[in-house]
């Protein structure tokens, strides 16, 4: 009777965790190395696509002589949503366990390991600046940000 007291209340306290508990996210920052970096590139350039026909769409809506609130709100949240994205990857991803970290005396890999650190902050300006506006000018800067930074990381690491 105990050891099935025993099996409920675990079981209990599973359905419990699994029920209430936050999303849970596939990667989390342990060295696995099951993760591609070219698909993580891949992906920031495929949401400053989205963030794009986002901003199009909000601006054409806009400008409507009865604008649809709700299809103006719902381009809106896709498009902060997108942006969020971006910083989430490069943050987790790029920043937290992929760029390491080197010492000055290090000359030549110090230097490439702050083009990385600034390439990388431009991506997370431009994210938080596409997050704020409409303005395309942005989606030039993130697709030029984003472009240098995989010629600069690739030319420093393995595919």
């Amino acid at each position: 009777m105990k050891n099935l007291k025993q099996i409920v209340f675990v079981l209990l306290i599973a359905f419990i965790t699994i029920t209430f508990s936050k999303k849970i996210f596939a990667h989390c920052e342990i060295p696995c190395g099951i993760y591609e970096d070219s698909l993580r590139i891949e992906l920031i350039k495929e949401h400053i696509f989205t963030i794009d026909k986002s901003m199009k769409m909000i601006n054409e809506l806009s400008q409507e002589e009865v604008p649809n609130y709700n299809q103006l709100i719902r381009w809106i949240n896709n498009k902060e949503d997108h942006a969020k994205k971006i910083q989430d990857i490069v943050s987790q991803y790029f920043l937290h366990q992929r760029v390491k970290i080197v010492e000055p005396e290090n000359k030549e890999s110090y230097k490439k390991y702050i083009s990385h650190l600034s390439l990388l902050h431009e991506l997370l300006f431009y994210s938080m600046k596409a997050k704020q506006t409409t303005d395309l000018s942005y989606i030039q800067k993130l697709n030029a940000s984003i472009l240098d930074f995989e010629e600069e990381y690739f030319h420093t690491h393995e595919h």
